[in-house]
C-alpha cells in the first residue's frame, strides 16, 4: 500500500507509488466530453472513471457536508464525490478525487478547499485530492498535465461540442424512438477506440472524423415541422450537467422544444483570453501575453475546423466562433468582466437571439452573484434593445422544487409559441400582400 505523503503545508499528495495502485474518480458534468477525457486519462496510465452516481443521496452527502452557503454546483461535485466513496463500490484507501481549479475570483477556485474540509468532517482526510488547473496553485508528483495531455484534452471537447450540437438538431424530430442517442454512442465507440488506439489526434484526422460523425447524424431518419427552439445558458455546471439543472434537456424535449446549448470551447477560449487580457488590464509579463495569444489561437483553429464541417454538411446549423462572441457584446459589458462565466453569459443569449433562437433558460445556482449580474441582470437591458426575446432565469439550489422550475419553464414555452404564431401570421400577411401586388397592377403613387 502506497504511504501517506504530506507537503510542508500538511496538504497530502498524490504520489508516483499510487498512481499505480489508485483509481482516479471524477465527477461527472458533460456525459459524451467527459467519457472521452477520461478515456484519454486512462490513455496515460491513470486507472480512473466518470461518477454516474445522481440523485437525493447526492444532494444529501453534499448538504452534510459542505456549508449551505456554497454555490448549489459545489454541493453537487462534492456530494457526488463523497457519496461515491461511501458507496461501498471503491475501497477508500484505495482511491483519488479530481476536481477542476479555474484560479479565478469565482467561489469555484475554493471548491477544492471545501472538499478537503468536507473529507476530514466525512472521516476520510486520507483520501487524495487533485487540482487540475493552470495556473499553478498545486502540483502532485504522481498526476501531471502535459503539452501532449492538453492537446488530446482539446480534440476531446472539440468532438463533444460537434456530437452535442448536432444531436441536438436531430433528437427532436427522430422518426425511430432513441435511434439519436444510440448514434451518439456508435460516434463515441469510434472515437474512443481511436483513441486508445491513438490515433484520431492529428487534425487532419480530427477533421475527417467530423465529417464521419455529421454523415452518422445525417443518416437518422427525421420528420414534422420545426419546434420552438431554446436556448440553455447560465453558470458552467447547471447549464450543463443534467444532476444540477434537473435534466433540462430532456424536459424541453418532452415539451416539445428542440434545446440549443452552446458549446463548451467557448468556456475554455473565454478563460485563456481572460489571461491575456488581465496583461492588457493590469499589466504582466509580456511572454504570458503572447502564449495566451498563441493558445487562443490555436484552440480557435479547432473550432473553426469544427464550424466549417457544420456549414458544409448542408443539414446542420452552425454556432459562430468565439470572436463572433466577443463582437456581440460591445456596448453592454467589458472584457475585465470576467468572474464565474463573465460577459460570456450575456454574450452567448445575444448569439442566440441574434441567430433566431430568442426564447432562452438562463439558469443559476441561487446565490451566484457573478451570474445574477450578466445572467438575469443583463436581462431587462437585452429586452430593451430585443422587445421579441423571451428569457426566464431559474434558480437551482437544494431547497427549489423542481415543479416551481418546470412550471417557469412552460410558462416561458407558452410565450414562445404565442410569439412564433404571431410572427407566422405576420409573415403570412406579408406573403399574401406580395401576391395580390403581383397579381394586380400598382398604383402609381
Amino acid at each position: 500500500m502506497a504511504q501517506l505523503v504530506y507537503d510542508k503545508t500538511g496538504r497530502l499528495l498524490f504520489t508516483k507509488e499510487m498512481k499505480k495502485e489508485y483509481t482516479l474518480l471524477v465527477p461527472q458534468m458533460l456525459p459524451d466530453h467527459f467519457a472521452m477525457l477520461v478515456s484519454i486519462i486512462r490513455g496515460e496510465g491513470y486507472n480512473v472513471e466518470m461518477l454516474e452516481n445522481t440523485g437525493r443521496p447526492v444532494i444529501d452527502a453534499g448538504q452534510k457536508y459542505v456549508h449551505n452557503d456554497a454555490c448549489y454546483p459545489a454541493i453537487l461535485v462534492i456530494g457526488q464525490l463523497i457519496d461515491a466513496v461511501q458507496s461501498g463500490r471503491y475501497d477508500p484507501h484505495k482511491v483519488a478525487l479530481v476536481i477542476t481549479q479555474t484560479g479565478g475570483g469565482c467561489r469555484a477556485s475554493n471548491y477544492i478547499h471545501l472538499l478537503r474540509k468536507a473529507l476530514e468532517k466525512a472521516g476520510l482526510s486520507f483520501v487524495p485530492v487533485i487540482s487540475v488547473n493552470l495556473s499553478g496553485l498545486e502540483s502532485n508528483p504522481g498526476f501531471k498535465l502535459s503539452l501532449n495531455l492538453l492537446r488530446k484534452v482539446v480534440y476531446a471537447i472539440i468532438y463533444g461540442d460537434l456530437i452535442m450540437n448536432v444531436a441536438n438538431q436531430v433528437r427532436p424530430y427522430e422518426v425511430n424512438k432513441n435511434e439519436t442517442d444510440a448514434t451518439v454512442q456508435k460516434c463515441m465507440d469510434f472515437l474512443l477506440a481511436d483513441m486508445d488506439a491513438g490515433k484520431g489526434m492529428t487534425f487532419k484526422s480530427m477533421v475527417a472524423n467530423f465529417d464521419r460523425i455529421i454523415d452518422a447524424f445525417k443518416a437518422v431518419p427525421v420528420s414534422g415541422e420545426e419546434k420552438v427552439r431554446v436556448g440553455i445558458v447560465g453558470e458552467i455546471y447547471v447549464k450543463y450537467a443534467p444532476l444540477g439543472n434537473n435534466n433540462l434537456a430532456d424536459f424541453l424535449l418532452a415539451e416539445g422544444a428542440e434545446p440549443v446549448i452552446p458549446g463548451l470551447v467557448d468556456f475554455i477560449i473565454f478563460k485563456i483570453n481572460n489571461r491575456e487580457v488581465d496583461v492588457g488590464l493590469y499589466g504582466g509579463k509580456w511572454v504570458k501575453e503572447a502564449f495566451c495569444r498563441w493558445l487562443q489561437k490555436y484552440v480557435m483553429k479547432y473550432q473553426h475546423a469544427m464550424i466549417d464541417a457544420l456549414k458544409n454538411s448542408g443539414r446542420f446549423r452552425a454556432p459562430g466562433d468565439f470572436e463572433d462572441l466577443h463582437g456581440y457584446i460591445k456596448g453592454y459589458l467589458g472584457d475585465g468582466n470576467k468572474m464565474g462565466e463573465g460577459w460570456l453569459l450575456t454574450a452567448e443569449m445575444l448569439e442566440l437571439i441574434n441567430t433566431g433562437v430568442p426564447n432562452i433558460v438562463c439558469t443559476q445556482p441561487f446565490g451566484c452573484l457573478p451570474n445574477h449580474i450578466v445572467g438575469k441582470g443583463m436581462i431587462r437591458k437585452i429586452k430593451d434593445d430585443y422587445p421579441w426575446s423571451n428569457v426566464v432565469a431559474i434558480d437551482y439550489d437544494p431547497g427549489a422544487t423542481k415543479i416551481n422550475q418546470e412550471n417557469r419553464i412552460k410558462l416561458m414555452l407558452a410565450n414562445a409559441r404565442a410569439l412564433a404564431k404571431t410572427q407566422q401570421g405576420q409573415e403570412q400577411a406579408a406573403e399574401e400582400k406580395e401576391e395580390t401586388q403581383d397579381g394586380q397592377p400598382v398604383p402609381a403613387s
